[in-house]
């Protein structure tokens, strides 16, 4: 069985655009093809998490509550598509505080790990930014970065690291998961 970490926004839902958040309901917005791919992903046995950054939390922009009822809906709707996500783990913190589980530390991945019992290294992180494939290197997961987020494959000179594989958004890598 695969495992398979996707970060939210930007892989799931649409890119809020930098220093932004989705605060609302309103704002989650399906990326076209993500719940498809997820529905895919789980229809071919594997098992996925959702690992993603969520400092509106820590700074006040938007509540746990509010984190909580766009989470539920995005579940929801997964499942209504067919799809099936095993675990969501959000790091709400602020930057500053130095916690363990904001991404690029590998905090989030090292929890699933030992609640599930899983391999990282036998793992996947899918996400759309540098700092997402820093966090799979940083436990031995591969790394496939999706361009239909912040990360633009124009920047790439400019990358700290390479990801392990790049494409151009959730589906396609999702067709290569399961083909491997």
């Amino acid at each position: 069985m695969k495992n398979v970490f996707l970060d939210r926004d930007g892989v799931i839902n649409k890119y809020p655009g930098d220093r932004l958040y989705v605060t609302s309901l309103k704002k989650f917005r399906f990326l076209p093809r993500a719940k498809k791919a997820i529905a895919f992903l789980s229809k071919k046995g594997c098992r996925i998490f959702v690992a993603s950054n969520q400092a509106g939390v820590g700074k006040g922009a938007y509540s746990q509550k509010t984190l909580d009822a766009i989470t539920a809906k995005m579940l929801k709707d997964i499942e209504r598509s067919g799809g099936k996500i095993t675990k969501v783990y959000y790091c709400t913190h602020r930057k500053e505080t130095g916690c363990s589980c904001r991404k690029p530390k590998p905090g989030l991945l090292k929890k699933a790990a030992k609640e599930f019992k899983i391999s990282l290294k036998e793992s996947y992180f899918v996400g759309d930014t540098i700092r997402d494939v820093l966090t799979a290197h940083a436990v031995g997961a591969k790394s496939i970065l999706i361009l239909c987020g912040k990360e633009k494959l124009s920047n790439q000179k400019n990358w700290e690291i390479k990801p392990d594989f790049v494409f151009k958004d959730l589906l396609t890598a999702t067709k290569f998961l399961t083909s491997n």
